[in-house]
């Protein structure tokens, strides 16, 4: 079941150096959210504070609320592994593990989490390819290694395996940046799918797929170089693109800076 996501008050901080300040915001349940804005504001950061993905750096916290329905996911005594299996992620770049097959890197998460019946991890593995529009492609190649398939496809192959472990929301950093147009579009169809059961939100420089795939679009910028990034509006991506509340997003997406 897709679920929503309440932030207040987040701060992100590296170290003393805070990376964003004070952001609130809702993100609706089976629907695709996108963030903009320039280099260096803070989008990928936020992003990351949404499973937990930021403190894996030494020296990164954070302070304020991010609840999955009704749960703080900052709440004392909650996982963060088990954060990171709910809020699955994919990168900018495809990530397949090099070593595994096809098969194997779907199946990794699932073994991870002591899934060891064969039929159940078969079973994931095509409904998760299927999932990630890959299955007719690699069907017959499942034992072959992962690193081999062309860049769109391990990126395909890179949701399978968030999928697999049946997340709720799906955080996506800039998935297209690595790819050519063909398998730029490719990821952008199956986005609109995958919304249909789960809760996505993707970070984008490409203004043009923000309007494309977001139901819902952000934009983040700072005030200056070395300045915290903040959210400075969030709207449906039709009135964003098209009569932004605020100038400075107006600005952005007319290309007067960024």
């Amino acid at each position: 079941m897709a679920k929503r996501i309440d932030v207040s008050g987040l701060n992100a901080y590296y170290g003393s150096f805070r990376a964003v300040e004070d952001i609130s915001m809702t993100v609706e349940p089976r629907s695709v959210t996108a963030f903009i804005g320039p280099s260096g504001c803070g989008k990928s950061t936020f992003l990351r504070t949404l499973n937990r993905m930021h403190e894996v750096v030494p020296g990164a916290r954070v302070e304020g609320k991010v609840m999955l329905d009704n749960e703080d996911l900052y709440g004392n005594g909650i996982d963060p592994v088990a954060v990171r299996r709910t809020i699955g992620m994919v990168f900018q770049r495809p990530n397949p593990f090099p070593t595994m097959s096809i098969k194997e890197n779907v199946a990794a998460g699932l073994k991870l989490n002591g899934v060891r019946n064969k039929k159940l991890v078969d079973e994931a593995v095509e409904r998760s390819l299927k999932g990630a529009n890959l299955w007719n492609e690699v069907k017959d190649r499942l034992d072959r290694p992962g690193a081999g398939l062309s860049g769109g496809q391990q990126q395909r192959l890179c949701i399978a395996r968030a999928i697999a472990v049946e997340p709720q929301v799906l955080l996506m950093d800039e998935p297209c940046s690595a790819l050519d147009p063909i398998s730029t579009l490719a990821i952008e169809d199956l986005i609109g799918e995958l919304k249909e059961q789960f809760t996505i939100v993707i970070v984008t420089h490409n203004m043009q797929q923000a309007a494309r795939v977001s139901d819902r679009t952000a934009f983040f910028n700072l005030s200056a170089v070395g300045q915290p990034g903040r959210l400075i509006e969030i709207d449906a991506t039709e009135k964003i693109f098209s009569n932004p509340s605020v100038q400075a997003t107006e600005d952005y997406i007319s290309g007067r800076f960024g």
